[in-house]
């Protein structure tokens, strides 16, 4: 008998050997062969994690972009190179940031977004001067999607303020597109009405009651037109109707309006993040490399207009180059147009409220 005890004690004791022995392999693996996907610097096995946090509409563009970095940082340093994207309305994205998300660099809608992170301290200042074109290396604009056949025969921004029309369009108080449908009908009539506020905002008023669903981001709002087939017109980044028309070839059309905005989405190396990751290098250079004649064709390739004007005149048959785009700077720059337009309070808040 007590042989017997003997033995289911020694047993006992094994068992109990081998949990400590998974556990203290589970802990030390964890340690040393875990990199988290909100990215991290270079590991044992000498790979670098980036984390991009970009804003709705760029899922296809980077998703081949990572790819083409990855071979020429492989190329360039012999190192590899894991990018984790995350996508969302731009604002939503930068409070995301602010509030955690260890982004190694920002590829946001609109640089008052950056600006954003830039002022809770996490990116440097003087961020938009680090890389050519105002940190800019792609650009877009802002047109119609319609259905096929175009139904309700819409031309311009008036249109989207006749009785019946259904109207799809984010929020601008979280996706940085929405801003920027906002700004290109404001600015389409203070033209119309010489610039008298009262007039535009009635106009203004008028079109976001026309509003059947106002999303958190941009893609959200694609989807609501163009998955659930909801509404006459999306109001839409230029290259989202063009993803739009490549996937339904026969069921849209893009109405180019006669006034647009020149739409510049914003990059940035978010300092705080990258210096404790150990990935600084990677890092700029992955935003510098946007830079380059191969992804600037890349963009191009999926609707966006490359920032290298050589570039560019190379997909003239695929953009309308003779558009009329404003730009923020029209507005006064980004500053003033969220204390005029966007900020608590402001006018879209007025509008949307009545």
């Amino acid at each position: 008998m007590k042989n017997a005890n003997r033995v289911r004690e020694n047993g006992k004791a094994i068992v109990c050997l081998k949990i400590l022995v998974v556990l203290v392999f589970l802990v030390v693996g964890g340690l040393t062969g875990c990199r988290s996907k909100n990215g991290s610097g270079a590991s044992e096995n000498d790979v670098i994690e980036l984390l991009n946090v970009s804003y709705d509409p760029t899922r296809e563009f980077y998703a081949k972009y990572n790819e083409l970095f990855c071979e020429y940082w492989k190329e360039e340093n012999g190192q590899e190179v894991i990018v984790t994207q995350s996508h969302g309305g731009s604002g939503s994205q930068a409070r995301s940031v602010i509030e955690g998300n260890e982004a190694d660099v920002v590829t946001l809608a609109l640089a008052h977004d950056v600006a954003a992170i830039e002022q809770a301290g996490l990116i440097r200042n003087g961020w938009i001067g680090q890389f050519s074109k105002n940190s800019a290396p792609y650009t877009s604009t802002i047109v119609f999607l319609v259905h096929k056949g175009n139904e309700k025969n819409i031309q311009d921004w008036d249109d989207l303020v006749k009785d019946g029309v259904e109207v799809i369009t984010p929020n601008p108080k979280t996706s940085g597109g929405a801003c920027w449908n906002f700004l290109a009908a404001w600015a389409y009539q203070q033209e119309v009405d010489g610039n008298d506020e009262e007039q535009t905002r009635a106009f203004m008023k008028k079109l976001y009651q026309n509003v059947l669903v106002l999303d958190s981001g941009a893609r959200g709002a694609t989807n609501t037109f163009v998955e659930n087939g909801q509404g006459d017109v999306l109001i839409a980044w230029e290259n989202e109707a063009y993803l739009a028309m490549e996937e339904y070839p026969d069921r849209y059309e893009i109405i180019t309006p006669s006034v647009s905005i020149l739409a510049q989405p914003s990059v940035a190396v978010v300092d705080g993040n990258v210096e404790g990751h150990g990935t600084r290098k990677a890092a700029e250079a992955y935003l510098e490399y946007l830079y380059s004649d191969e992804a600037q064709r890349l963009a191009g390739d999926h609707y966006y207009r490359p920032s290298n004007e050589t570039i560019l005149q190379e997909f003239s048959d695929q953009f309308n180059l003779d558009m009329n785009l404003v730009t923020i700077e029209d507005f006064g720059g980004w500053d003033e147009v969220y204390r005029n337009y966007f900020d608590d309070g402001a006018i879209f808040d007025q509008i949307y409220e009545e």
